[in-house]
């Protein structure tokens, strides 16, 4: 599974917007093949802060994705939004099964 996190800040007066085209991104990126998830979610430390979690299949579901013209239209336009660069990481991820932390 590959694992994708990232988050971007907007600008004060233009936040309404950029979470409109967040929220627009994130369903459109759902019915892709090969996603698992893809959220965004608000800083609670900082409310200008919009933070992406995604999970795929693999690699090649993720590069497909990127390859979609309104992917690359979504950075544009979020840029334009933005108070800074966005900040992308992405992880070749397992997941764990079972409960490691629990005690037991």
């Amino acid at each position: 599974m590959i694992l994708v996190t990232g988050s971007i800040t907007a600008r004060a007066d233009c936040l309404d917007d950029l979470l409109a085209l967040c929220l627009e991104h994130v369903k459109r990126s759902r019915l892709e093949p090969g996603c698992i998830s893809h959220a965004v979610h608000r800083g609670v430390e900082n409310p200008l802060k919009l933070v992406f979690i995604e999970e795929w299949e693999d690699r090649e579901a993720l590069i497909k994705h990127f390859a979609v013209p309104a992917s690359a239209a979504f950075v544009r336009a979020a840029r334009l939004l933005a108070d800074g660069r966005p900040v992308m990481h992405i992880y070749d991820a397992s997941r764990i099964e079972g409960q490691p932390f629990s005690g037991k």
